[in-house]
């Protein structure tokens, strides 16, 4: 038993794995039909009055070529005249890229929500609470959106995306005086993504489902599901940049770290709805520079906004001043002392972390030369960021840092 239970940790490491890796590859698939799609959408060009294709009710079509064949799709203007035998439905995708992602959040943040999701200076609540606040984000997120699209407001395209564009802020906002920084981020991916996945489940499939029932039925189909179901296919594929960046936004510390996250998570999603808007333009025909070049100037200024602060001294190097007075400097025995008590529960060989069967990243501080190899790292989680200690769980003090700060300004030796 006791060797099952130190197994655990290991085991869920694994599960991690695998359903990390099965949420990547349905997103690329869902994200991917997504982009065909809209990109379908753009580039199909109306038929010749009068031909035949015009006959059968043809809204659009293009030819392609890729991968050697050519292809011929057409579009129709609500539903051609009899139900084809074989049709092809595209939703596993969506369904399955939220429930990987969600097992992700079980598995990542709510089984270990005093280390992943709780941040003591940010808000000194439970676990059961962060949770709580967590999955009421995805609740209240696709409620709040579901009403606005059946609005008037849902008519007007540029003010409908402002006023989402604002609820998104408004909730990294108020994630972030609750949850650590890291968990704020990927709960407002987590509720946008329950908001792709709820349109494919709660009108695009239902309204297509419709069509189909009323064809079968001999009936002409009501277009408004279709134009139901593009809207919302529409808002996903806007959404998509801006997901992908949370995703993979727990990588840098810079931004979920930095005071104002909520404000820099605003600025990215800015800038990837930018970009997007960009090439959904070009598909047209219509090249706007504009968007991907304001998108850019965003990052620039965003870049710049949250820069670190200039050291006081090159960056692992010694200066003069440094070398002399290298003496008051903190020694290294009293820098891996700290990193002893406060970071190698989780960054050792065998980790004694719970939730943790192997050093995060595979970092791990058990010698001197692991030590002073990742120094830089170390400097720049620790003293900049603060990102580390994860939750700052082993109550790192700012006389510590303050120590480990001035070893790594002073060499690093």
């Amino acid at each position: 038993m006791d060797y099952l239970t130190a197994l655990l940790p290991y085991g869920i490491d694994w599960l991690n794995l695998l359903v990390r890796w099965l949420h990547l590859i349905v997103g690329i698939a869902w994200i991917g039909a997504s982009f065909y799609f809209i990109w379908l959408d753009n580039t199909i060009r109306p038929p010749l009055p009068g031909s035949e294709l015009a006959a059968k009710g043809v809204a659009g079509h293009l030819w392609a070529v890729h991968g050697g064949g050519f292809y011929n799709p057409q579009k129709y203007l609500v539903a051609p005249a009899e139900l084809p035998e074989e049709l092809h439905w595209f939703k596993w995708e969506a369904y399955w890229t939220w429930i990987s992602g969600f097992s992700l959040l079980l598995i990542v943040y709510y089984f270990n929500a005093s280390a992943m999701m709780i941040d003591k200076s940010v808000a000194d609540i439970s676990s059961g609470q962060a949770i709580a606040i967590g999955l009421g984000t995805l609740v209240v997120g696709w409620t709040v959106y579901d009403l606005l699209c059946r609005s008037a407001l849902g008519q007007h395209e540029l003010r409908f995306g402002l006023v989402v564009y604002l609820l998104i802020v408004a909730t990294a906002y108020g994630l972030s005086q609750f949850l650590s920084g890291r968990a704020a981020f990927i709960h407002v991916g987590a509720m946008i993504g329950t908001i792709m996945a709820a349109n494919v489940l709660m009108l695009i499939i239902p309204g297509q489902k419709k069509m189909v029932d009323a064809m079968a039925a001999g009936k002409l189909p009501d277009p408004i599901h279709g134009k139901k179901a593009k809207q919302r296919s529409v808002h996903n594929n806007y959404f998509t940049l801006p997901v992908l960046f949370i995703m993979i936004s727990n990588h840098f510390g810079m931004t979920y770290t930095h005071k104002h996250s909520w404000l820099v998570l605003a600025a990215i999603i800015a800038a990837g709805v930018l970009i997007r808007h960009f090439f959904n333009l070009r598909h047209r025909g219509r090249v706007e520079w504009r968007y991907p070049l304001a998108a850019v100037l965003i990052l620039l200024v965003l870049a710049v906004a949250i820069a670190p602060a200039p050291r006081t001294a090159s960056a692992g190097k010694p200066t003069a001043q440094a070398a002399t007075a290298s003496d008051a400097a903190p020694n290294f025995g009293q820098v891996q002392a700290i990193l002893a008590q406060r970071c190698n529960s989780c960054h050792t060989l065998h980790p004694t972390q719970a939730g943790f069967a192997s050093p995060p990243a595979g970092i791990m501080f058990d010698t001197p030369q692991q030590t002073h190899q990742y120094s830089a790292r170390i400097y720049r989680q620790v003293v900049e960021l603060k990102a580390m200690p994860l939750a700052n769980l082993t109550q790192m003090s700012e006389a510590e840092r303050s120590i480990v700060k001035q070893w790594y300004e002073a060499g690093a030796k």
